[in-house]
């Protein structure tokens, strides 16, 4: 890999891609997470991609083109990143859509390099320092802390922007000390960051409503992609709750633990993968029993027990798109007591749709209480449509909390 170029990367969780871009940064690359958010990505999207592709395939690529056209970047000296699943999902195809939109722009030069766990791209495969990767990993933990806790925060502070004050005093202040002693210091620091989340004062006498979001990784997370969802909701007077980024990466690593259980397969791979999920969940339940300390803060359930939601629905082989996660997601988030739930999904996104909207139904009929709407996103679709659907959603929320 060229370190010397520039690297452009998709946007797609504010918090966590800082974080990321400053472990990218600290490895010698020259990065930049790109936070374009306009129309025209969208209509770049639509000349370079077929438009039967699923949504996130033209919002990534759109930003990629849209930013090299700006004439900000030297093209001859500019590299793009993308990551790949290795999955059934179309998205572990993105690179090569990529490629083609390249070539219908008259960009052969620009390199694309592939960040993934399967060798899919071996020649042009992303690569970090030993030290590099644990950085990564520790900047996926520490933002899972403050997207948790910065979303309790924000939806009760009593003087508007302290909360973003403090995450982005935190997010600074982590990305100074990466590959440094301090930033593994990891337990001293989930203290001293929801110690100052909870000095933030707050109007904690009125409860509002909690929505869960589930679905799609890039609709869910992604401003660009879900129209700004969870701004929406805090605007609407909800509060959003998410689940974190390392849940996905669990539930990916899982996979192999389980084809060998569903298939028999057993390579060094099975004995690797093991290993690795014994460690990020032990670092994940040390997260949250760190969270459990402070009663201001509801902290969030550890990956152990997300697997075991799905039992009396569908099995651990289901793994297409967000598989068997994405009904484990929203049943976790009804047994916490989160009742209204957001599904942000890709139209024509259809591992999705089965998985989603074909378990909503059982799930409505085992739990009468549940509160679901299904949203879809695609170039073509109205925000007001949308938003329409959010806010029903949300005053029948509000309708069964005064019922109870």
């Amino acid at each position: 890999m060229n370190k010397n170029c520039k690297v452009l990367i998709p946007m797609m969780m504010d918090i966590h891609f800082d974080l990321i871009e400053g472990v990218l940064k600290n490895e010698g690359y020259d990065v930049e997470v790109l936070k374009t958010d306009h129309k025209g990505i969208i209509e770049e999207g639509l000349k370079s991609v077929h438009n039967d592709m699923c949504y996130p395939a033209l919002l990534v690529i759109g930003q990629f083109i849209d930013a090299l056209k700006s004439g900000k970047y030297d093209t001859n000296n500019v590299a793009l990143l993308l990551t790949q699943t290795g999955g059934g999902c179309r998205a572990s195809n993105y690179i090569h859509l990529l490629r083609r939109a390249l070539e219908i722009n008259n960009f052969h030069q620009v390199k694309v390099w592939s960040l993934n766990f399967e060798g899919l791209d071996k020649k042009n495969e992303f690569s970090l320092s030993f030290s590099g990767y644990f950085n990564l990993f520790y900047s996926i933990l520490y933002g899972d802390l403050l997207m948790s806790i910065y979303h309790q925060s924000v939806a009760y502070e009593k003087n508007s922007g302290d909360s973003k004050k403090t995450l982005t005093y935190w997010k600074d202040k982590l990305i100074s000390e990466i590959g440094k002693k301090i930033f593994k210091k990891l337990k001293d620091n989930y203290k001293k960051i929801i110690e100052s989340f909870s000095a933030i004062p707050k109007n904690s006498d009125r409860k509002k409503i909690r929505v869960g979001i589930v679905g799609e990784i890039y609709m869910k997370y992604s401003p660009l992609g879900n129209n700004h969802l969870t701004d929406y909701l805090e605007k609407e007077g909800a509060e959003a709750v998410n689940t974190g980024l390392l849940d996905f990466l669990l539930f990916n690593l899982y996979d192999t633990i389980f084809d060998r259980k569903i298939y028999g397969r057993v390579g060094i791979k099975y004995f690797f993968i093991k290993y690795l999920v014994k460690y990020i969940e032990k670092k994940q339940k040390e997260m949250i029993e760190v969270m459990k300390q402070y009663k201001s803060f509801i902290a969030p359930s550890p990956f152990s027990h997300v697997l075991k939601m799905t039992k009396g629905y569908l099995g651990h082989g289901v793994k297409m798109g967000e598989g068997w996660l994405l009904t484990a997601e929203m049943l976790e988030f009804i047994q916490m007591g989160i009742k209204n739930i957001v599904c942000a999904q890709p139209f024509g996104c259809l591992p999705n749709h089965i998985i989603a909207k074909g378990m909503i139904r059982k799930i409505k009929d085992n739990h009468p209480e549940a509160n679901i709407v299904a949203v879809d996103y695609d170039p073509g679709a109205s925000s007001v449509n949308q938003e329409n659907r959010i806010r029903l959603m949300l005053e029948n929320a509000r309708m069964m909390a005064n019922q109870g």
